[in-house]
């Protein structure tokens, strides 16, 4: 791996945004509905947790729906691009995304059209965005996994991003590179939260303190349920099935000191895309994905997904903690969401040099 310290608003600076991104041929390929047939919906949550829940909805809500989900290669990108490689012919009428940076980004864009939902009344304005375009619910926290048979003593735990240029743990924590999904959108909102020149220096000791940066939050979740790291940076999700699975992991939520920056949430969210097949039925359907009973349904399933909403149970694991149990990392989500693209290019820059 290079370790070149050049600054990485530089990079930023010099590489194209590129709103325009690579050929979806990794999204799935079904084609076009007929127009009238029905609403079309594209998923970025997983497919097994997703699809049950839309099937139900197609049923009660008697729609002829159209269901495309994405891939775990394509990380949510590959679902993006088709939305804008099709804005001037909209084949989805709904988009169901796991990561609200994405979905505030083609808001921005004007590929998704307002619609404010009955459904979403009780969800908190900070959700959501206020021209109507989309709504946040059910979202994962960035923590750090944790092997507890390497780490025995909580005393000796991490407890923030800083720890991953503490050089104690130098080549022996990881994070996923931050070149798409949730590790992408950390980075991004790290950039604006910690400002240039901190983040510059923080994506340095990184480097120089040996982090793996390794293919995804799968990936560094097996790296330490499988005990070769003692800890990194994953989803609730990955920590949570690891967990289930009688792995020996805790879960920590970082930076949780007075004054401390904060554990990041990212909610999915839902939107109406913009001219896309039976409008009606749409708004039907994406009141069905934002009910109270969707959140719940989330928060029991092994997605462990944590409630946006006051008094829905939240998941069962104990370690994943509810809203107001913990201090939550403020962030932009319009403005991460535009600057995803020129992070994701810099970030591959870097690693190419």
């Amino acid at each position: 791996m290079l370790r070149s310290l050049l600054p990485f608003s530089l990079l930023l600076l010099t590489t194209g945004c590129g709103d325009a991104p690579a050929a979806a041929a990794n999204a799935g390929t079904p084609s076009a509905p007929a127009a009238g047939i029905g609403p079309t919906i594209y998923v970025a949550l997983d497919e097994q947790f997703s699809r049950p829940l839309l099937d139900r909805f197609a049923k009660e809500l008697q729609l002829d729906l159209t269901q495309r989900h994405d891939t775990e290669a394509s990380k949510t990108v590959g679902l993006v691009s088709a939305l804008t490689e099709e804005r001037g012919n909209p084949r989805a009428s709904v988009f169901w995304c796991n990561e609200i940076a994405q979905v505030a980004k083609l808001a921005q864009m004007g590929i998704l059209a307002p619609y404010d939902s009955p459904a979403a009344a009780d969800v908190p304005a900070q959700w959501k965005d206020p021209e109507h375009r989309w709504t946040g619910f059910a979202a994962r926290a960035r923590i750090l996994i944790v092997n507890t048979t390497l780490l025995p003593d909580p005393a000796s735990w991490p407890r923030s991003y800083k720890d991953l240029v503490d050089p104690k743990w130098k080549g022996r924590c990881a994070v996923a590179k931050p070149v798409r999904g949730t590790t992408l959108t950390h980075f991004a909102a790290l950039r604006h939260v910690l400002g240039e020149a901190a983040f510059d220096a923080f994506v340095d000791g990184m480097f120089a303190n040996d982090v793996k940066f390794l293919g995804g939050n799968g990936a560094t979740m097996r790296a330490v349920r499988d005990g070769q790291l003692p800890w990194a940076f994953t989803d609730t999700d990955d920590y949570h099935v690891a967990m289930k699975n009688g792995h020996q992991v805790a879960c920590v939520f970082p930076d949780q000191e007075e004054g401390g920056l904060g554990t990041m949430l990212i909610p999915n969210a839902v939107g109406l895309v913009a001219g896309g097949p039976d409008q009606a039925g749409a708004k039907k359907l994406i009141d069905a994905i934002l009910g109270r009973e969707t959140e719940a349904l989330l928060a029991a399933a092994d997605s462990a997904q944590i409630p946006l909403r006051s008094g829905i149970p939240g998941p069962k694991d104990p370690a994943i903690k509810g809203l107001g149990a913990f201090r939550a990392m403020v962030w932009d989500f319009a403005k991460v969401g535009m600057d995803l693209n020129r992070c994701d290019a810099a970030f591959n820059k870097r690693w190419h040099e």
